[in-house]
């Protein structure tokens, strides 16, 4: 059986070195404290000499901060199965690696669940990435992305060609959304020398619209995360895209990079320029404007005036509250941003006021995947960032200002457990329909001999899942084991992207996890707790047909439950656009309440449980 937690040999030893740089910085504060004291204690036997009645001086105690203890007892037993093979899925993701080993080849691609058909299962989409120019084996063609159709049970069928889709390219990200309110959901993909944009013509066929739409960005661009977004509420759908570093292969060759001074390697991020991101405003009529650099979100050095992003990841989400959306995004190697939504049309970067862009000692992180979700089943809002290898998986919290965030990962149990691993892919979901928000990440290092040179480290690495006991009330999150989840869950791949959705109608939720110059892991959860659920799917009629933006509140059960309408999460990836609210023992719900982009509520109640409803924005 494969162990979803490595670690050393010896688990008292890697605990009590969990964070070197939180015991480090301890122990240097220990000795200034010494010294400080040293020079109080002399002061002091001046003191009393002076005046005998003196208090003495009193030592506070500086100690690293610890993960507070879980009742593991309480994790339920949940099966994830491997149905990849059964399912249909024959997809293998092609990163064109042919020995020179360049930096695309070792990040990935996406995935994307969504309803491409309008019959109410969720299709999915796994993106590829293709050969380098003049690097096509002998008796080899070109790769694509892969389009599967669901029969409703979980099966899929290969609809690629006959879907238009079978388009050649260096793909990485998709984002889905029915960018035109037709009632036909969309797919825009990223990639490495610009991005495609596919129509969905609403008769099981795609057509590419890039050039007509204006957003494929430059020939020069390498676009990986990527949202539909209605940013100014106008209620069409507007689209960013993230991109990472400036690359090329020349500039990628002139670098060299040498894992051991003498065995060629994948560079790392910070030995390439940042690049900016784009946004592009929804014109109507299928054509968008880049409004990236008038909207704020060009982000320069200010002391060498170059672009400092390099984005992987983003969450958009209503931060504080007041109805227009803001955008959180991860960065590798260099600080977070959030773009707070300025309601004119414009966006401030606060990422360092928000406590979002550093870690908790102002340092940056290798972020990967991100997602925000309020975990806790109250106002408070949850981000987390899927870092790289012997660093943490973020959790940054909010404070009472909605804009303020600390980094809990640490004692919410989540940041010891994830350090040794290379997070890519994260998001929350309720696997075990219990109502309380989990956390799942894909796995999965850049370097196949890395072992060679980090005896802790892997190329192949399994999935890790936390099971939320209560939201900091009852205890924070507990790491599942496959004895819990099975050992399908935690297989161990070159993991990238992840998405969930309900392939088969049962109500839980099931998993895809893509891997790089692999085959995909498609998971389906076979929980038998008896637990009750219900599925919204909402349309907009004011506010974009799907809806994205939208929160959802439930309660039942003395619990309010929220969920946002949002399928861009985790890395280069999209989940289904319906929303989940498991409700445990629970048979009935009190109310649904739905806060409609923009800010109109809606009040809806008489709902039947285990089952899917459709709600619909009052005219």
């Amino acid at each position: 059986m494969n162990n979803p937690n490595p670690k050393p040999t010896n688990e008292q030893e890697e605990l009590a070195h969990y964070d070197d740089k939180v015991i480090g910085r301890a122990f240097r504060g220990s000795l200034i404290a010494l010294v400080v004291l040293a020079v109080i204690g002399g002061g002091v036997v001046f003191w009393l000499k002076r005046k005998p009645k003196a208090a003495a001086p009193k030592m506070t105690a500086i100690s690293a901060p610890v993960a507070q203890a879980t009742a593991k007892a309480g994790v339920p037993a949940v099966k994830f199965t491997d149905i990849t093979t059964a399912a249909g899925i024959t997809f293998v993701h092609n990163s064109g690696a042919y020995g020179d080993k360049l930096l695309p080849e070792s990040m990935g691609s996406g995935c994307a669940f969504f309803d491409f058909d309008n019959d109410g299962d969720q299709d999915l989409l796994l993106v590829n990435s293709t050969y380098w120019p003049g690097h096509i084996p002998a008796g080899k063609q070109p790769t694509t992305m892969a389009l599967y159709r669901n029969d409703g049970t979980g099966r899929f069928e290969d609809v690629t060609s006959s879907a238009g889709l079978a388009v050649s390219f260096y793909g990485t990200g998709v984002a889905v959304g029915d960018y035109d309110n037709d009632g036909w959901v969309d797919v825009f993909v990223s990639g490495v020398g610009g991005s495609h944009l596919f129509h969905n013509l609403g008769n099981g066929k795609f057509a590419e619209v890039t050039m007509d739409a204006g957003v494929g960005g430059s020939a020069a661009d390498w676009s990986t995360t990527c949202a539909w977004v209605d940013y100014d509420n106008d209620g069409k759908l507007d689209l960013f895209v993230g991109n990472y570093v400036k690359w090329s292969k020349e500039i990628d060759a002139e670098l060299g990079f040498k894992i051991d001074g003498k065995t060629r390697a994948y560079g790392p991020p910070m030995n390439f320029q940042g690049t900016f991101s784009r946004l592009y405003h929804n014109d109507g009529g299928e054509r968008f404007t880049d409004v990236s650099e008038k909207s704020g979100i060009q982000i320069k050095n200010p002391a060498t005036g170059v672009p400092v992003g390099k984005a992987l990841g983003v969450a958009p989400v209503d931060l504080d509250g007041d109805g227009w959306i803001d955008l959180v995004v991860a960065n590798d190697t260099v600080q977070n941003f959030i773009f707070h939504n300025n309601r004119n049309g414009t966006f401030s970067e606060v990422g360092a006021l928000s406590g979002v862009a550093f870690d908790s000692y102002g340092n940056t992180r290798g972020a990967m995947g991100i997602d925000a979700a309020r975990y806790r089943n109250d106002a408070t809002l949850g981000i987390a960032i899927g870092n790289f290898a012997n660093e943490m998986t973020a959790l940054y919290v909010s404070q009472r200002d909605a804009t303020n965030f600390t980094d809990e990962a640490i004692p919410e149990g989540i940041g010891p457990a994830s350090r040794l691993l290379l997070k890519f892919g994260i998001f929350f979901f309720d696997y075990d329909l219990d109502g309380w928000l989990d956390l799942l990440t894909a796995n999965g290092h850049l370097e196949e001999e890395i072992s060679k040179i980090q005896k802790s480290q892997s190329y192949l690495q399994p999935a890790q899942l936390f099971w939320n006991a209560g939201g900091g009330k009852r205890g924070g999150f507990v790491n599942v084991t496959a004895e819990q989840s099975g050992a399908d869950l935690f297989k161990p791949i070159v993991g990238r992207g992840c998405a969930f959705a309900d392939i088969d109608g049962d109500g839980d939720l099931d998993v895809v996890l893509t891997q790089t110059g692999g085959p995909p892991l498609l998971l389906r959860n076979d929980q038998k707790l008896g637990y009750h659920w219900l599925r919204l799917k909402l349309i907009g009629t004011k506010c974009n047909h799907d809806a994205i933006g939208a929160w959802v509140k439930v309660r039942a059960g003395g619990l309010t439950q929220s969920r946002q309408v949002m399928p861009t999460r985790s890395y280069l990836s999209q989940s289904e656009l319906p929303v989940t609210f498991g409700l445990g023992k629970v048979d009935h719900v009190d109310e649904v309440e739905i806060i409609w982009p923009g800010g109109e509520k809606q009040t809806v109640t008489d709902i039947r449980v285990d089952r899917t409803v459709r709600v619909e924005q009052p005219r």
